[in-house]
């Protein structure tokens, strides 16, 4: 029975599958506290069998590298009430006989992307969503980077866009990438939500060059063949396209990848990449 679990920090996904990645049932709820969510999670599941392996794709920062100390952990989140809560303690001991393989949720998107979605066949490739924060994943030679943490995207410092005075909105570094252009960010400093706002709003065009900026450090240090931009801000109209001209104009023609036609795309799994990636690392 391979299950897997897409820990969000707006909402939570668990779902059977198997390991070439289908869905054969899922259900999505908010997340909330660590005890109410995973206490879902796991009634869910024990209702439907006995999960053999269970892929966990979680918000991070977490600890994702086995043995060494707060694996399985959530570190220094600024969501209420997770700072120090052991995801893989709580599975485990509900599943004790289950094979566990845990990852952030944004590398598990990357290498569904990488296995069955729009950079299907790709072994560099960078994963980017944007909704409650900013995360990145990376595919690097066919592995996931983790690093001595994991690779943390949204809090990448970005040139600011000139005219823009905007403090932002991170709570360790405010004027991050993650404190620029987030969703809270955008209803922060337009006092609207991003889904409210039309695709000709200015909005759009700060966002491409925030974005921009932030791929571009990602092809100076690790090339990806593809960037893939997700999340529930990346699907106005448009967004890709205009991040697409900004990279190019801002890469000087020095990054030959920068000027390919479609260089960051759309999710070709959309909001199932997540969820279908943890189905994929429970065979790593």
């Amino acid at each position: 029975m391979i299950t897997g679990i897409e820990l969000g920090g707006t909402k939570t996904v668990v779902a059977i599958g198997t390991e070439d990645g289908s869905i054969i049932d899922e259900c999505r709820f908010p997340t909330t506290l660590p005890d109410e969510t995973l206490g879902f999670v796991i009634d869910w599941l024990g209702g439907r069998g006995h999960p053999t392996h269970v892929g966990i794709a979680a918000f991070g920062p977490i600890g994702i590298v086995p043995g060494r100390e707060g694996y399985g952990k959530m570190l220094a989140t600024p969501k209420p009430g997770w700072a120090g809560f052991s995801l893989t303690d709580k599975i485990a001991a509900a599943f004790p006989n289950a094979r566990i393989a845990l990852d952030t949720d944004v590398n598990a998107a990357a290498l569904a992307e990488s296995k069955i979605g729009a950079a299907a066949g790709m072994d560099d490739v960078a994963y980017i969503t944007i909704g409650t924060g900013i995360g990145g994943g990376i595919l690097s030679g066919g592995l996931l980077v983790h690093g001595a943490l994991h690779p943390e995207f949204g809090h990448l410092k970005v040139p600011r866009m000139p005219g823009d005075d905007y403090r932002g909105i991170c709570p360790f570094h405010r004027d991050c990438l993650e404190g620029l252009a987030s969703g809270p960010a955008i209803k922060a400093r337009w006092k609207k939500a991003a889904h409210e706002l039309p695709a000709n709003h200015p909005a759009w065009d700060m966002q491409a060059w925030y974005l921009a900026h932030g791929i571009l450090s990602l092809l100076a240090i690790v090339s990806p063949s593809r960037v893939i931009v997700g999340g529930g801000v990346s699907q106005v109209d448009g967004l890709h396209a205009r991040i697409n001209a900004r990279l190019e104009e801002i890469a000087g023609g020095y990054f030959p990848a920068a000027m390919e036609p479609g260089y960051v795309v759309a999710p070709a799994l959309g909001q199932e990449a997540g969820i279908r990636g943890a189905f994929l690392l429970t065979s790593l």
